[in-house]
């Protein structure tokens, strides 16, 4: 599925902007088929799932012009190398269109930035992939630096956090200060923002901040909230 421009992103009305997520761990084949009958009601950019609900998402929305992206080593990144290619892999044959993929956030804490971009090179090979740095994690300088690499290692967009990330409980203004880190220092890159976006209000701030992309699971109530 061919990528937005980041400027054509930028004039996108929030239903448009939105991956609507549901990565509950218990979540049910009639909890996948819920969300994605929502993704298609409010005409949401995607559905963002778990990799074991990846080819059941894909044929309820089959026809339907929304991505199937499949998150991929939550939440820290911790799994092996040759782990996450099966992932992405086995993703992609079940008929996803995007990776949501964390960084390995061990080896960024240890600074171990060679491995961080030979990891996400050979996965942004496979499918296009917006890459969760888990900022929430990271100082500034860990930000600014990953992000960069994540540009560099081919990916389509930076991504803040993904559940349980210390940034869901931080006040909105760091929030806005890690997204225009990233944009800044991944010029081109579309940039994603997630943790606790729940109202409309929220998800206006986000995109005034600097992000192109929204991941929640608060789609419908941010629909129905103009």
């Amino acid at each position: 599925m061919k990528q937005s421009s980041n400027k054509t992103v930028r004039k996108l009305p929030i239903a448009l902007r939105i991956d609507q997520t549901n990565i509950d761990s218990k979540a049910s084949l009639s909890d996948i088929k819920k969300t994605c009958a929502e993704v298609k009601k409010y005409g949401f950019r995607g559905i963002c799932v778990n990799p074991q609900w990846v080819a059941a998402a894909k044929e309820e929305l089959r026809g339907f012009p929304a991505r199937v992206i499949c998150l991929v080593d939550a939440p820290i990144g911790d799994s092996t190398h040759e782990e996450r290619m099966q992932i992405c892999l086995t993703a992609k044959n079940n008929g996803a269109d995007e990776l949501d993929v964390v960084a390995s956030l061990r080896d960024i804490k240890h600074e171990r930035w060679e491995q961080v971009y030979k990891d996400l090179a050979e996965i942004c090979k496979i499918l296009p992939a917006k890459v969760i740095i888990g900022s929430g994690y990271l100082t500034d300088k860990e930000i600014a630096m990953v992000s960069r690499l994540v540009k560099q290692a081919g990916a389509i967009c930076v991504k803040t956090a993904t559940s349980k990330d210390p940034l869901e409980e931080r006040e909105l203004k760091e929030k806005a200060h890690h997204l225009a880190l990233m944009k800044k220092s991944a010029p081109g890159l579309l940039v994603k923002a997630s943790g606790n976006v729940k109202t409309a209000k929220d998800a206006r701030a986000y995109v005034k901040a600097g992000a192109d992309i929204i991941g929640t699971s608060n789609g419908v109530a941010i629909a129905k909230d103009k």
